[in-house]
């Protein structure tokens, strides 16, 4: 009897046991984190990252859903449209006003205040219509890439910090007989991004904005000044030519050859202008500022975004792991990794120690701020279009800068 008993009291037990530990499994919340990153990184990397937040969350399960950019794009604008979309989602800056207006990506504000974060650590937050919906976790900023030798060669001895020294810069560097200029300027309607990255960085560095209110603001007088001043810099002629048909890969393809002094460019490209010519000696700069400009810098940058589904069914779960993304230490991990900079301003990157391109860029991040002002805006890519055109009537003669930067505002206002 007593055996009988105890034998039965263990098998209770054991059954109970059993179903405490399935009940302990079936409380785990799995969510999806749908992102390009992970090809972008090297095998195993973000896994290792999202193992480590498992660990240090029991109970959250992270099921990683990558795949190349464009893939991944086009997967997002589906689940937006199903209400199928992941729990957490990588984001492009040129996708969130959409993705806001249809809905689909939540304003991160309210779990920042329920969760009594402290907002001042991040570098940027992308609102649209007042929502918080995107930080950029990792950035891949554009400063000015500087050939040491054609600089030293023509006598410039000095990185130029304002605009008449990088005009000056520019024209010393410039010998049209052997096919070298001191600027390179890629305005492609095809691919417009040299209005983002060319043309109106020059307005960023000088603390200007395109923006009022968060409307077309195209017609002040930085916009117009930094037109004529581009228009100047064509005009004299240390623009290289065939300006109209190129893309931001022929400008890298003529710094790498040596045909350019100058020219504003993704940091990522460091290693890539390294293989393609490793006797190339080079360095970078902040963007020129207006002559007398002393405020703080804006710097254009792309950046892996990051935001929560509105469908989720676990946006607490969901926002523990943006937050751990967004920490000093796995931020300066992941950018580490990646060779970007980073989303948190107390997080810094290994690489910026061991390399002095990296290193010099970094103090140049450190000392302004991010700045790209058509992160957040409709079709944005349409926008930079509508300037392109007007900037390239203003290069042909055809109007003033001016005209070109009120031509362009009309269109905006159309699209906003």
């Amino acid at each position: 009897m007593k055996f009988s008993t105890f034998g039965k009291t263990l098998a209770i037990t054991a059954a109970a046991l059993g179903l405490w530990a399935s009940t302990s499994l079936a409380a785990d919340t799995t969510i999806e984190f749908i992102q390009w990153w992970e090809p972008e990184m090297p095998a195993g990397a973000m896994r290792g990252i999202m193992d480590q937040f498992e660990k240090e969350n029991p109970g959250i399960k992270v099921t990683l859903v990558s795949g190349p950019y464009a893939t991944t794009h086009d997967q997002i604008v589906v689940g937006a449209a199903s209400g199928t979309l992941s729990d957490v989602v990588g984001l492009d800056g040129a996708w969130v006003n959409g993705l806001t207006k249809q809905g689909a990506i939540t304003d991160m504000g309210a779990l920042m205040d329920k969760a009594k974060y402290d907002r001042s650590q991040l570098a940027d937050i992308v609102k649209v219509d007042g929502k918080s919906v995107m930080f950029p976790v990792a950035s891949f900023v554009y400063p000015v890439f500087v050939n040491l030798d054609l600089a030293k060669a023509a006598g410039v001895d000095k990185m130029p910090t304002n605009r008449t020294e990088f005009a000056a810069a520019a024209k010393k560097m410039t010998d049209a007989s052997k096919n070298v200029y001191g600027w390179v300027l890629p305005l492609s309607l095809q691919s417009p991004s040299g209005i983002q990255n060319d043309v109106m960085s020059w307005v960023w560095a000088s603390g200007g904005s395109m923006l009022k209110d968060g409307k077309p603001n195209l017609e002040n007088d930085d916009v117009v000044g930094t037109l004529d001043y581009i228009n100047k810099l064509n005009k004299d002629g240390v623009v290289s030519p065939g300006i109209f048909a190129k893309k931001e890969q022929d400008k890298v393809e003529e710094f790498v050859n040596g045909r350019v002094g100058m020219m504003i460019d993704s940091l990522a490209h460091v290693n890539l202008i390294r293989q393609r010519n490793p006797n190339l000696h080079f360095g970078v700069s902040a963007l020129p500022a207006k002559d007398g400009y002393t405020g703080k810098r804006g710097m254009p940058y792309a950046s892996w975004g990051i935001g929560i589904s509105e469908s989720s069914k676990h946006k607490d779960e969901a926002w523990k792991l943006v937050e751990f993304l967004m920490s000093p230490k796995v931020n300066s991990q992941l950018v580490s990794i990646a060779n970007a900079f980073p989303g948190n301003v107390k997080a810094q990157p290994d690489f910026v120690k061991t390399d002095a391109i990296f290193g010099d860029a970094f103090k140049i991040y450190q000392s302004g701020y991010p700045a790209n002002e058509f992160v957040g805006l409709p079709v944005a890519e349409e926008l930079m279009r509508d300037m392109n055109v007007e900037v390239q009537k203003l290069f042909d003669g055809q109007q003033s800068a001016k005209d070109a930067a009120a031509k362009a505002q009309k269109a905006w206002l159309a699209k906003f």
